[in-house]
């Protein structure tokens, strides 16, 4: 790639959520945000290689969007009150203060991922707004139609002007709640890169971790003081540290035990680290996110999977029970029991989960291999049946039918 072509791509990936984000703030309409921002990116790849790389790309981007924008609401609004169009085209806003298009892209996040919206529009609006993913990139990474897809998205715009859906941060009241809603939808987004649910996609996406990730770091800026957002960054951190390690050149999945520990980005780890500490030094009771970034430090910690401390992961997994009883909590619990107490007891509290994950493939596995720990052959083989059955990631499945294989 020329160095005009790896600017604008640089360009993209750091100014596309402030260049939509100010236009949204000057004309409230995410539609016009949107293809404003993409007709100057578009504008930014025919004239930079031969005018030049702008000395501030951001500033160059956001000034022909706004034109762009202008030019669009002009030739729309051709019979309307002319003062209005005025209005649009002098931007009379008081000065922001410096640093307030951070502000800006905030309130896009929060207005990406209200509540009003499904989890599935929010998913899919954040990632075409904030992330500047393209529809058929977002199509790919949920195993949606292009078609579908931009249906979804232009749905939740259409409801957001509808409900008049205000782009703004939320009250003081409303904000913990509000922020809980954004960190979902980004370890959403996180998970189906880290694990991606689909039979036909790459088992691990990167894309999809390091735009969450990306993200993360962003709400992480503007939110400093934030304990669970720094948590989530941390928790995100630690496990794409093992990212080039969780699948074999074969394809398979590589077990947390198996895993060549010398392969983990150390640098990732280190940042993970840090930030699990800052939070623990924070006196404050810690959340979700925090308690889980916690067990992946305990991990990461270990340089042999025999050097690991289960008693301080047990100890950590109880606290968060008391957070989130969910089956899955527990399920990742009763694994860490097994390693303290042995199979036997793991298995009785896993068979306790049967009729709250019966349909979860995790738990028919984590079952296949208490059983097989256990001698229980028979058993063993028929609870991984089920869990290839229901496993939709190849490299799980690889790895799961190995297992199956050394039962015999």
């Amino acid at each position: 790639m020329s160095d005009v072509g790896k600017a604008v791509t640089r360009a993209h990936h750091d100014e596309w959520a402030r260049v939509v984000a100010a236009l949204t703030r000057r004309f409230g309409d995410l539609d016009i945000a949107e293809e404003a921002a993409a007709e100057a990116f578009a504008t930014a790849v025919e004239r930079w290689p031969a005018d030049g790389v702008p000395p501030n790309p951001g500033a160059w981007l956001t000034t022909t969007a706004v034109r762009k924008a202008i030019d669009r609401i002009r030739r729309e609004n051709k019979r309307d009150d002319k003062h209005k169009e005025a209005q649009m085209v002098y931007d009379n806003t008081p000065p922001e203060p410096l640093g307030a298009i951070d502000d800006d892209r905030l309130r896009l996040i929060f207005t990406c991922c209200h509540p009003a919206l499904a989890m599935e529009a929010r998913l899919a609006l954040t990632l075409r707004m904030v992330g500047g993913l393209t529809v058929p990139e977002i199509a790919r990474a949920f195993l949606v139609a292009e078609s579908a897809m931009g249906q979804r998205i232009t749905r939740a715009k259409a409801k957001i002007k509808a409900a008049r859906i205000p782009y703004r941060m939320p009250s003081a009241e409303d904000l913990p709640a509000r922020v809980t809603g954004v960190l979902g939808v980004l370890f959403l987004v996180f998970n189906e890169g880290y694990l991606a649910t689909g039979s036909d996609t790459d088992p691990v996406r990167h894309d999809l971790t390091a735009e969450a990730i990306r993200l993360t770091r962003l709400i992480r800026a503007l939110l400093p003081e934030d304990g669970e957002v720094a948590g989530l960054l941390a928790l995100m951190l630690l496990i794409e540290a093992r990212r080039t390690a969780r699948v074999s050149a074969s394809g398979e999945l590589v077990a947390l035990d198996e895993q060549d520990r010398g392969a983990w980005d150390k640098a990732l780890i280190a940042e993970g680290h840090r930030l699990v500490r800052e939070r623990l030094a924070a006196g404050v009771a810690p959340g979700r996110y925090q308690i889980l970034a916690a067990i992946n430090a305990v991990h990461t910690s270990a340089r042999d999977v025999r050097d690991t401390d289960w008693s301080q992961i047990l100890a950590l997994y109880d606290q968060l029970v008391r957070l989130d009883p969910s089956p899955v909590i527990a399920l990742n619990r009763a694994i860490a029991v097994a390693e303290l107490d042995g199979p036997e007891v793991a298995l009785a509290a896993v068979d306790r989960l049967e009729h709250r994950l019966a349909g979860y493939h995790a738990y028919h596995a984590t079952r296949a291999d208490l059983l097989r720990r256990l001698g229980r052959s028979q058993q063993s083989l028929a609870a991984y049946d089920k869990a290839i059955e229901l496993a939709g990631n190849t490299a799980e499945t690889a790895y799961l039918t190995r297992r199956r294989g050394q039962l015999r």
